[in-house]
């Protein structure tokens, strides 16, 4: 893989576009791939049903995880990750409007690397992925897959 990739599970449309937008404020320019359920965010990363010919090699720099998703919730997604050997080292970090102490300890517990409340405010929300950014995809040295 030669760009840093970012996953994006989101199911809103309205905060995917906010993402997006934070994004491109910060002039980040990784490739970002959406999914918007649970179900789509597992077949992505396992490369099973519409993503089976996707290279399981070609693993996202970072997830960015909500936990309220049809189908399969958040949690349930990050549990599976971390389950298997392919992906339990995978950077998870969850994006979420959630103010449940429950889902901030849950997602600690499952694993989740680290936990961020989306902001109301948009230049707090785009302060926010841009330090992500500067985390995750400059400072952070990610696990070899």
């Amino acid at each position: 893989m030669t760009e840093k990739m970012i996953l994006l599970v989101e199911d809103n449309p309205d905060d995917e576009a906010l993402t997006i937008r934070a994004l491109n404020k910060n002039k980040i320019a990784n490739n970002l791939s959406i999914v918007r359920d649970g179900v789509e965010a597992l077949d992505f990363l396992f490369c099973t049903g519409p993503y089976s010919n996707r290279d399981p090699h070609d693993m996202p720099e970072v997830v960015l995880l909500d936990l309220k998703l049809p189908k399969v919730d958040g949690l349930e997604v990050l549990r599976q990750v971390r389950a298997d050997q392919r992906t339990r080292l995978l950077p998870v970090v969850i994006l979420t409007s959630s103010k449940e102490e429950q889902d901030l300890i849950k997602s600690y517990s499952l694993g989740a690397n680290s936990y961020i409340r989306k902001p109301v405010d948009f230049s707090q929300f785009v302060e926010a992925i841009h330090q992500l950014e500067m985390y995750w995809l400059v400072l952070n040295e990610p696990p070899p897959f």
